[in-house]
């Protein structure tokens, strides 16, 4: 069943717990209050009951069947349309769980719509039953409350998102590679996060707007101005979270590209290293090559070569070696070859 919890409301007080839909409706005609339904992924069949009831107009409830909403504030005649994005931070696996909760309000009735398991809705109605003076107000204290909730709620995922940027921080500078794919996870988390609260502010300045036109009572607009700070602030941090992701991407990218110089640099100078040493052995092997070619040439056995019966052949032999030797030696000297 997805009526988690179910009651009519007088003066503030908790007047009767019906069991079903059928007789939420009966009771709360009858004891002329306001009806509050809590539902935890309903059905269709359940939804639509409520909207006959209510006559909640055919987009709303095309809406909450359908989930998956922007957060966003709609008014159709005296019925309020609601769609919050609450979040809780998940300290073990270090990332943001965004929800969906979906809100009717009207003259004589809320009825919520929960996607997820945050907001904790059962602290919002305890904490309003203890003070019936705020609950006598009527559902529109109901869906103060609410809101209320979900931006408290968004305080522990501003510390855990800020406690992971400060680990990127740390992370940028060791040179961990896993770095750059946190940054674009915790960048996407951020980013939904801004989806979830800055419709926040526009909403509750709207909120309070129509506070005024259908008078309201003015203490509840004073609690909502209250919320609306928060949201701010919340707002405010979200923003300075992208921009220092930002500013870590750039960051990271500026390291990788040093480091890649660096590296680069390291394989020209090991370059440079090996052509010098190339350059060294190919001078030997040519001022070795030099003797060799001579010797090759008297060393073949023909008869009628020249130079065979020359006594100075065998010294003229020598001396040539040496001295091809001693000018490739000094050629590849002085162009710094040695």
């Amino acid at each position: 069943m997805a009526l988690i919890d179910n009651a009519v409301y007088v003066k503030g007080r908790r007047a009767a717990n019906p069991t079903t839909l059928d007789e939420t409706y009966e009771v709360m005609k009858a004891h002329q209050g306001f009806a509050w339904i809590g539902m935890y992924r309903p059905s269709p069949d359940e939804v639509r009951s409520v909207a006959a009831e209510f006559s909640l107009h055919h987009l709303s409830v095309e809406d909450a069947l359908k989930g998956h909403q922007r957060a966003k504030l709609e008014r159709f005649d005296d019925i309020l349309f609601v769609v919050l994005r609450p979040a809780r931070y998940l300290d073990q696996e270090e990332r943001v769980e965004f929800g969906e909760l979906h809100v009717f309000v009207g003259p004589d009735f809320v009825a919520t719509i929960r996607h997820a398991e945050s907001p904790d809705l059962a602290q919002v109605r305890e904490r309003m039953e203890k003070t019936p003076e705020l609950l006598a107000l009527g559902p529109e204290a109901v869906l103060y409350a609410i809101l209320d909730q979900i931006v408290d709620e968004y305080g522990p995922v501003v510390a855990g998102l800020e406690n992971d940027i400060d680990e990127i921080e740390d992370q940028l500078f060791d040179g961990d590679q896993a770095v750059a794919r946190r940054i674009y996870d915790l960048s996407r988390e951020v980013i939904e996060f801004q989806r979830a609260t800055q419709p926040l502010v526009g909403m509750l300045e709207s909120l309070q707007k129509g506070f005024t036109t259908y008078n309201v009572p003015a203490e509840l607009s004073h609690h909502l101005r209250d919320v609306l700070d928060h949201t701010l602030r919340v707002v405010e941090r979200g923003d300075a979270f992208r921009q220092l992701l930002d500013n870590a991407l750039t960051v990271h990218s500026t390291l990788v590209t040093q480091r890649q110089n660096e590296e680069t640099r390291r394989l020209s100078e090991t370059s440079l290293v090996q052509s010098e040493e190339v350059k060294k052995i190919s001078s030997w092997a040519a001022i070795l090559f030099a003797p060799t070619l001579v010797g090759t040439i008297y060393g073949m056995n023909f008869t009628h070569m020249p130079e065979l019966t020359w006594v100075f052949g065998y010294p003229f032999a020598l001396a040539l070696m040496l001295a091809m030797g001693v000018g490739l030696y000094g050629v590849f000297k002085k162009n710094g070859w040695l």
